[in-house]
């Protein structure tokens, strides 16, 4: 088990937590909680053995695998399978070991090895976590440099996944994974069998994964029994026995309670409606936990509102002549309030850029009111910051007519307070460049909100912040969200983007949880055994007696080639799994089967080899066969 016992650490000559002790113990799921530069990552980097308790101790079974995320990664001209499958150390090593060595009896070893990793199936087990985060058979194959810094942050978490560990720590996983994601995160780790601890600032997120809550505040780490919502309850009844809190608290509640009843009264979709209701019902009972928040802001009144603010009409979205997403229709209004759903790469960006006017249309028509004032944030709206600016400048420079006091006081509700001020963006974290970007669209009082992935390196409280102000805001709000709680008590209605369509999702979150197991169910299924694709295949080309001569003439040659290269990769493989079982007798290994060892072995690698180039021979046959227009 994990022990700490009169535990203290210092970062820069400040005490983060100080005589802490308790133990983690195995198969624990542990969620490390605190605002930012409490010391959770701190506490991570000691586990890990990279910075020293400055008193007390730390300790961790020396047996232990440890696998942790990653919080960069390298340009490098390696594939993304490769790259997550260097997570499992014991199997690249052997896989190396395997090609360099000589000697017959290491090399029995070897295999033998292999085999009890089950290392002949590490590629499947590789490849099922990329796909698991949004990674496509093609993607797979790429160029760890060709991906964007997002994407290379979902191959460092596959990564630590591959490894078979026995404490996993995981720092912000949920950071750079959409929606369907996080949910087939959410399975893989609750079946992991080893002791998990993870910092993350999604609520849901945390109360489907973990079982305890290590909670950092003032100086004191406290160990919570429960997910999240438990360790929120919790909490609040210890702030709410102060009555200066309890003062605060009931505002809050008074606040959202009043929201509620008007909620109740005018919904119209009753399954959604009872499911945000339940949401926002959930927030008065935790509004007690945020009484201390650093951050508490609140939405400008739009200058003007108009009905509609903007309309697409028969709108196909994407990028060239590429459709992403077509006949989009749309008629935003002050009361529309929408979360959009949809699988990951379904079109969800894109169709936002296109409601903004960062793309242009593809077909169709965008009518926008003369009073239309739209608020963007975008995924990578920090990007877009001066790094040179201050906060202080950033908001005089859209609002040179306002006094620096008043500026001041705003920034302030961001938690942007005494000297953080005057400092320049280069020096801020990711949670502060996002407060920022979001601070200088609030000034701007848009009267449509335009949220792609706002939650993005924003921590708890900043998120309830967030959410109590989209409460009260009283223009048009779109939201693209991985969170949960924000979509759940912020939007009166869902739309899904899936298939190249969008259409009203009538369900609650929960239901949509359940239609995307159904809907990946669908999309394995499509990926079916080659024979049965070479049936169906058949089975479509003899129903198309009308196809012409000239295309047929182009598609045959291409598909007997794949034909043939899929029945040589099937004998090989069946080769493979013969000689695997009968390297799997130890009689082999006696002395007087020597030479029977030593053939076995080299037969073994010869169709190793030969299967790993008839494989990619049949997909780039496979790939032309179906660019030309085959099935």
């Amino acid at each position: 088990m994990i022990q700490y016992q009169d535990l203290t650490l210092r970062r820069s000559g400040r005490i983060l937590f100080a005589n802490a002790s308790g133990m983690i113990h195995p198969s624990w799921k542990v969620a490390l909680t605190g605002e930012n530069g409490a010391g959770k990552s701190s506490f991570f980097s000691a586990l890990l053995g990279g910075l020293t308790p400055d008193a007390g101790t730390l300790s961790r079974p020396q047996s232990w695998t440890v696998a942790h995320m990653a919080q960069e990664v390298a340009a490098l001209n390696q594939s993304a399978l490769d790259f997550v499958l260097d997570g499992d150390k014991e199997w690249r090593a052997i896989s190396n070991a395997l090609e360099t060595e000589q000697d017959d009896l290491k090399l029995a070893e070897l295999y033998g090895d292999f085999d009890t990793i089950d290392g002949y199936t590490a590629p499947a087990r590789a490849a099922t976590l990329l796909a698991g985060l949004g990674f496509s058979e093609l993607a797979q194959q790429k160029m760890v440099s060709e991906f964007s810094g997002g994407w290379r942050m979902r191959l460092n978490l596959a990564q630590a996944l591959m490894c078979r560990s026995d404490l996993l720590m995981l720092d912000e996983p949920t950071n750079h994974l959409d929606l369907d994601a996080i949910l087939w995160l959410e399975d893989w780790l609750n079946s992991y069998q080893g002791t998990l601890i993870l910092i993350s600032h999604d609520r849901d997120f945390l109360d489907a994964t973990v079982g305890h809550i290590l909670h950092i505040e003032q100086q004191t780490m406290t160990l919570y029994t429960g997910n999240y919502s438990t360790f929120e309850r919790t909490r609040a009844e210890r702030l709410a026995q102060h009555q200066q809190a309890f003062e605060k608290q009931q505002s809050e509640m008074a606040h959202l309670q009043k929201y509620i009843d008007r909620f109740r009264a005018q919904a119209t979709k009753a399954r959604q409606a009872q499911s945000r209701i339940k949401q926002l019902e959930r927030m008065v009972q935790i509004a007690p936990a945020h009484v201390d928040s650093a951050f508490s802001f609140s939405f400008r009144e739009p200058i003007k509102l108009a009905t509609p603010l903007i309309r697409l009409d028969e709108v196909n979205a994407g990028y060239g002549d590429k459709i992403i997403v077509n006949n989009i229709n749309l008629n935003i209004t002050p009361d529309s309030r929408i979360g959009l759903l949809g699988p990951n790469g379904a079109g969800k960006s894109t169709l936002i850029k296109t409601f903004v006017g960062e793309l242009p249309l593809l077909a169709g028509e965008r009518i926008a009111s003369e009073h239309l004032l739209i608020g963007y944030f975008a995924q990578h709206q920090v990007d877009h910051l001066d790094m040179q600016a201050s906060p202080l400048l950033a908001l005089t420079r859209i609002a040179p007519r306002t006094g620096e006091l008043e500026l001041r006081k705003f920034l302030g509700s961001f938690g942007f307070n005494g000297d953080r001020v005057t400092t320049t963006v280069e020096n801020f974290s990711g949670g502060e460049k996002a407060r920022l970007a979001l601070a200088l669209i609030v000034w701007q009082r848009p009267n449509v909100l335009v949220l792609d992935e706002p939650t993005n390196h924003l921590d708890l409280e900043m998120r309830h912040a967030l959410s109590m102000a989209l409460q009260a805001f009283t223009g048009a709000l779109i939201v693209v969200s991985h969170d949960r709680q924000l979509l759940g008590s912020c939007c009166d209605e869902f739309m899904l983007v899936a298939d190249g369509q969008i259409d009203i999702f009538g369900g609650s979150l929960v239901d949509y949880a359940a239609w995307l197991k159904e809907w990946r169910a669908k999309q394995e299924l499509k990926v079916e055994s080659t024979a049965t694709r070479q049936e169906k295949r058949q089975e479509r080309q003899e129903a198309k007696p009308t196809a012409s001569g000239d295309n047929l003439h182009i598609l045959r040659p291409l598909r007997q080639q794949a034909e043939k290269l899929e029945a040589k990769f099937n004998r090989l493989t069946e080769q493979q799994s013969t000689l695997a079982t009968q390297l799997e007798d130890m009689n082999l290994y006696q002395e007087h089967n020597k030479d029977k060892l030593k053939k076995v072995l080299a037969e073994k690698s010869k169709v190793d080899s030969e299967l790993a180039e008839v494989e990619v021979a049949y997909l780039q046959a496979l790939e032309a066969y179906e660019v030309a227009g085959g099935t």
